[in-house]
């Protein structure tokens, strides 16, 4: 359990060096390589140390990479929205020759949806298979 903690903290703190410092992949390594198979990860079945990290951060936007055995976990989220009806979309997410890149986009309430007026936290988990590369966000 130490480990994981330990990888959480690591990825955590890499994730917040790569966006506040920029990222040292240049822009000419979005050429794709290959596309990398995920799966959305429910609430209910994320581990409890990512739950505790997605709840302290929530209220603000967020990028976070998690790493745990065999398998990744990034994290995006777009901070308090006003009122429900928000969802995520991953509109890519692909293997470059030295990074991965994964592009999400906020999608607001449709027309005439039924919403309601307190506030939501939309993020989303992606799982992928654990690789050694950074991830970049675009």
């Amino acid at each position: 359990m130490r480990a994981v903690k330990k990888s959480v903290l690591i990825a955590a703190l890499l994730s917040a060096c790569l966006i506040s410092a920029g990222c040292s992949i240049s822009d000419s390594s979005r050429e794709k390589v290959a596309d990398i198979d995920f799966t959305v990860v429910d609430e209910e079945n994320l581990p409890q140390e990512i739950k505790d990290v997605i709840e302290e951060k929530k209220k603000e936007e967020f990028r976070v990479i998690f790493s745990a055995k065999e398998n990744m976990y990034i994290a995006v989220g777009y901070g308090e929205r006003s009122t429900s009806g928000y969802s995520i979309a991953v509109k890519d997410l692909y293997l470059t020759e030295n990074a991965i890149r994964i592009d999400t986009n906020l999608i607001g309430p449709a027309k005439g949806e039924t919403i309601n007026e307190e506030p939501t936290y939309p993020y989303i988990v992606v799982m992928i298979e654990n690789m050694d590369y950074p991830v970049v966000f675009d």
